[in-house]
């Protein structure tokens, strides 16, 4: 156990990292398209002496912080990109480019792994081990944790644990999300492409409607969660798109439907996998069309390793965050952090950054959506002093 008073030092960087995080903000980049965010990333680590490494995973950055102490070593990992959206918010530090935004809050995450990755580098002399701090592109299309893996992200060295964080506008600034277990969900979609047979609305019994077949199908899917899944399960079908058509009196030939599934077992979406097909098929074939499914599964389910999260309730009580502030956030919401975990054990924390005093409480994704930047220090603070945890001795 580390004595360091982390949440001091962090407190002392506040300035440091708000600059950092609104120099972010007004310049957000897209997935892959990451390179200015990068290249301040990795110039940042580069002045505090660690060993960098750019173009992992196109546009991502490794840095490892390596002790005079053999040891374990610790991921650290943030995420960069910004959203195609155009901001709405009239603040100073509002975005710069059209038509893309940071709405999800990686402005904050990639500077709060840079404070981190400062604080612990004052007490390199110390550490017993390593940390690998992995600065990651393309979340947001789910696209980034698999193109840094294949890069050899977590080879050379291999972490014993993975450490990560979430700003969390759905709970109040000072409060943290430490759950154990499965917290965010593995996302899949999906498309079906309904096949009739085209013809004058004036005349549908001449055609095969895709159409009324979509509209059956939207509902029977429906039924997938409510009569399939275990109801002590969790799971969600949506079907979010449906594109037929092209004038009002042409029954057309086709009908496309695309969605999303979000499970937190590999049975729940083998489960949801196959009934959507056989459903799709049955209501297709009563309402005489064809059908193909695809399916995509894009990521794994977050699930948080009952040691580390159990660490990591402690240090922050230790720094006087009390249990009492503590929620056991749990959302069907997805993060391709859990690549990252699938066989190293981790703790994907939420930070509180909602403040509703101030209307910094506009959701995830949205237009509006900013963070109380009190949430910067305190995500340092306890990163940093998670890592010291495993790698600096009392």
């Amino acid at each position: 156990m580390s004595q360091v008073d982390f949440k001091t030092q962090a407190e002392a960087l506040r300035p440091e990292l708000v600059a950092i995080r609104r120099d972010f903000h007004r310049h957000p980049e897209l997935a892959f398209e990451e390179v200015r965010t990068a290249g301040i990333v990795a110039d940042y680590l580069t002045r505090l002496g660690l060993e960098v490494q750019t173009g992992v995973g196109q546009t991502g950055v490794v840095g490892i912080l390596e002790g005079p102490h053999d040891g374990p070593t610790v991921l650290v990992r943030a995420d960069m990109d910004a959203l195609p959206m155009t901001e709405e918010n009239q603040v100073e530090y509002a975005s710069q480019t059209a038509g893309k935004m940071h709405a999800c809050g990686h402005d904050g995450h990639t500077a709060i792994g840079m404070g981190v990755a400062k604080l612990l580098s004052a007490h390199r002399d110390r550490l017993v081990g390593r940390v690998k701090f992995v600065f990651q592109p393309a979340e947001e299309i789910a696209s980034g944790a698999k193109a840094m893996i294949a890069d050899g992200a977590l080879h050379s060295p291999r972490p014993l644990v993975s450490l990560g964080l979430h700003l969390w506008n759905n709970m109040p600034a000072g409060t943290l999300g430490v759950a154990e277990g499965p917290v965010m969900a593995g996302s899949s979609d999906f498309t079906i492409t309904l096949t009739g047979k085209g013809g004058h609305g004036a005349v549908p019994d001449l055609a095969v409607d895709p159409v009324v077949c979509a509209a059956h199908l939207v509902t029977a899917l429906q039924t997938i969660v409510s009569r399939n899944a275990n109801p002590l399960d969790t799971a969600v079908v949506s079907v979010t798109q449906i594109h037929s058509g092209t004038t009002h009196n042409v029954i057309p030939s086709t009908a496309f439907l695309n969605g999303t599934f979000r499970t937190f077992t590999p049975d729940m979406r083998e489960l949801i996998d196959r009934r959507l097909r056989e459903i799709a098929f049955g209501v297709a074939t009563a309402m005489g069309c064809a059908v193909e499914v695809v399916t995509n599964h894009q990521t794994e389910p977050v699930i948080n390793h009952p040691d580390v999260a159990q660490k990591v309730r402690q240090v922050a009580e230790r720094l006087g965050y009390p249990a009492a502030d503590f929620r056991y956030e749990r959302t069907m919401g997805a993060e391709d952090v859990g690549l990252f975990m699938t066989d190293i054990p981790g703790m994907f924390f939420f930070l509180g950054s909602g403040n509703s005093a101030r209307q910094l409480d506009y959701p995830h994704h949205h237009p509006r959506f900013d963070f109380d930047e009190d949430a910067l220090p305190m995500g340092v603070a306890l990163l940093s002093a998670a890592v010291a945890d495993y790698l600096l001795p009392g």
